[in-house]
C-alpha cells in the first residue's frame, strides 16, 4: 500500500499525527508522536503503559495517522487508517532507536532522565499501525 514516495516521507524524523478513538464525551485529538516504518509497510511507535493511548486503543484497536512535509517543501503528506496491535516485546529498543533518530544529543542529562521512564520494559509498549487504507498528496 505505501509507495517509494510514502516510504521516503516515512523514512524522515518527521513528527506524525496519531489520533485513536477517543474517551466517551470527547472529540478526536491528534497527538504528536515518533515512529518508524516498519519492513512489513506499516508504522511502529511507542508509549508508557500509563498513557490512556496504550488503554485506548485495546479496547479499539484502530488508529489514523498522519505525516506532513515540512514548510519550505512542496506540499505532501501520507494519511493512514490502520488496524492496530499493541505489544509488550520490542518497545525498550524501538524507544532507543526513535531517541537517536530524533534527539539530537540522546545522551544530555534532561534526555537520559527522560529514557530512565524506558528502562522497565513491563512499562513500555510497542504500537504498530497496520495500515487498511492509504491516501496521499
Amino acid at each position: 500500500m505505501l509507495t517509494d514516495d510514502d516510504r521516503a516521507l516515512l523514512d524522515r524524523p518527521l513528527h506524525g499525527l496519531l489520533t485513536i478513538p477517543p474517551a466517551p464525551g470527547r472529540l478526536p485529538a491528534p497527538r504528536p508522536v515518533w515512529f518508524e516504518p516498519t519492513p512489513e509497510g506499516g508504522v511502529q511507535l511507542f508509549s508508557l503503559v500509563s498513557s490512556p493511548k496504550v488503554r485506548r486503543l485495546e479496547a479499539d484497536p484502530q488508529a489514523t495517522f498522519v505525516v506532513v512535509r515540512p514548510n519550505g517543501e512542496p506540499e505532501g503528506w501520507v494519511s493512514i487508517e490502520a488496524d492496530v496491535t499493541v505489544h509488550r516485546d520490542g518497545a525498550k529498543e524501538l524507544a532507543d532507536r526513535l531517541a537517536k533518530r530524533y534527539w539530537d544529543d540522546p545522551d544530555s542529562d534532561e534526555h537520559r532522565a527522560t529514557a530512565a521512564a524506558w528502562a522497565d520494559e513491563d512499562e513500555i509498549r510497542r504500537i504498530v499501525l497496520h495500515p487498511r487504507r492509504v491516501t496521499r498528496t
